[in-house]
């Protein structure tokens, strides 16, 4: 039997005291769980933006802090967003922000 993880103090702003680590130019990580669906924090410096990418599983966003930007619009802090499989998107934080974000498989880089 597995033992299930737990974190306590992440809100409100307990994600400050994680361990990140680089993952694009601008964009940190902290993985809070792997072996899929994998559950992370990822970290915007302003400006920060991820290339073009397709979803091949269910990718769900929590914004921490911030807000988050794609092409069909920009997420400020407590917006949840789904991006079902298939679905494409590039995504920008204009100002920084910290998400957490679950997804049952890796996305697919297009652009």
């Amino acid at each position: 039997m597995t033992d299930p993880k737990v974190l306590t103090g992440l809100l409100p702003e307990g994600w400050d005291r994680m361990t990140f680590a680089p993952f694009r130019d601008g964009v940190e990580i902290c993985h809070l769980w792997q072996g899929g669906p994998d559950v992370a924090l990822l970290r915007y410096a302003a400006g920060a933006s991820v290339p073009r990418h397709r979803h091949t599983g269910l990718e769900t966003i929590l914004v921490l802090s911030g807000s988050q930007s794609d092409e069909a619009g920009t997420y400020p802090a407590g917006s949840v967003v789904f991006n079902p499989e298939g679905s494409e998107h590039s995504v920008w934080s204009v100002d920084g922000c910290t998400v957490l974000i679950q997804w049952e498989r890796p996305v697919a880089f297009v652009g």
